[in-house]
């Protein structure tokens, strides 16, 4: 069986079990020995016999069509992203190996942006990592500090996870922008050791990834429980750095004129000696 093949079963059944009979429109009768539709209501609904669907989920079958594909897709709820992703794991096109981990490195042009902002911000690469980050950002969260990863954070360190109230939320947003991101090429070093370490350490990281949910992380309200100031309500957006294949300018910005504004003003003024830090930053990226 082949990787593509293996990945494809895998998705399959994961996201079968994520829909109910209900939501299928069929009725729920005999008992289930686990949840979700059973192969052979999938097949009759997607148009399909049941032994060849039961071929893909097992990767017997290496090439169903894009309609057959499509029509699957539609029995399980499937949205855009998620059939995006699925014609990938079929797609007959060679996987990039990397014998080495790429390193990522932020433009100087976007350095300067990232500490010319007066609102937290920091740029992350493919798989989270913290490649700079302005002052703000990091009196906001000491896991937004340079060389950080936020997974590892989010999962792996409870001081961090206190930080967020909606925690469960937010790893569930991650897994599924880290399922986007790496897409079929698993082979990247730094993704076999980041999914790796937190396989091994956290159950809440295997069930997110056991889901196979794929959705990209869009501009979103994100909520803060910040030691210094109390709830914290702060706008996220995620901006493509252009020539930077993967790599993210990452800023939050509060409601103009609401009570998160002045928190984060007071946050900024409470440490002038971490304001006089960006401002050399600023005056060493200019030159």
């Amino acid at each position: 069986m082949s990787e593509k093949s293996s990945d494809l079963g895998a998705f399959l059944s994961a996201r079968r079990a994520l829909v109910t009979p209900q939501q299928a429109g069929i009725p729920d009768v005999g008992v289930r020995r686990v949840p979700g539709l059973r192969r052979e209501e999938v097949a009759m609904l997607a148009g399909i016999s049941a032994d060849y669907y039961l071929r893909l989920e097992r990767g017997r079958d290496r090439n169903p069509s894009v309609q057959v594909l499509e029509s699957i897709a539609r029995v399980l709820r499937l949205d855009d992203e998620h059939l995006a992703y699925l014609l990938t794991l079929v797609a007959d096109v060679p996987r990039k190996r990397r014998r080495r981990q790429r390193k990522e490195t932020v433009p100087p042009g976007a350095l300067k942006l990232l500490h010319s902002l007066v609102q937290p911000a920091f740029v992350e690469g493919r798989y989270f990592d913290i490649l700079a980050s302005n002052s703000l950002a990091r009196a906001l969260s000491p896991g937004l500090a340079e060389g950080g990863n936020q997974l590892r954070d989010l999962f792996l360190n409870p001081a961090e996870q206190a930080h967020y109230p909606d925690w469960e939320d937010i790893t569930e947003c991650f897994i599924a922008s880290l399922r986007q991101a790496v897409g079929t090429d698993i082979d990247d070093p730094r993704f076999i050791e980041l999914t790796g370490e937190l396989s091994l350490a956290s159950a809440r990281f295997r069930q997110l990834w056991a889901r196979h949910e794929v959705r990209g992380q869009r501009g979103t309200p994100i909520r803060f429980n910040h030691p210094q100031v109390g709830e914290l309500i702060l706008n996220r957006e995620r901006l493509s750095i252009g020539g930077a294949e993967g790599l993210m300018l990452v800023v939050y910005h509060p409601d103009a004129g609401s009570s998160n504004a002045e928190k984060l003003t007071l946050l900024a003024s409470a440490d002038l000696p971490v304001i006089h830090e960006a401002q050399q930053a600023v005056r060493q990226a200019s030159t």
